[in-house]
């Protein structure tokens, strides 16, 4: 499983970091900091069933629709 968040969607709402914070963070100027080093969006590798249920349940109350989740 893996994830894909659209950064050009993502408004940085952090609703993703509450529910995944193993995974989402916000950077010092309130940006997800998955943002660095990426392009229009930033693509995880592979994330172990112990992160699954969170990521799915931040892709799925991203107020924009930002994360989708694959498998």
């Amino acid at each position: 499983m893996k994830f894909i968040v659209d950064l050009d969607k993502c408004e940085n709402h952090g609703q993703c970091t509450y529910l995944a914070p193993k995974v989402f963070h916000l950077d010092d100027n309130g940006e997800l900091d998955l943002r660095e080093g990426a392009g229009d969006e930033y693509v995880s590798g592979a994330i172990g069933e112990d992160l699954a249920e969170d990521v799915q349940e931040a892709a799925d109350m991203c107020p924009v629709q930002a994360i989708r989740v694959e498998s």
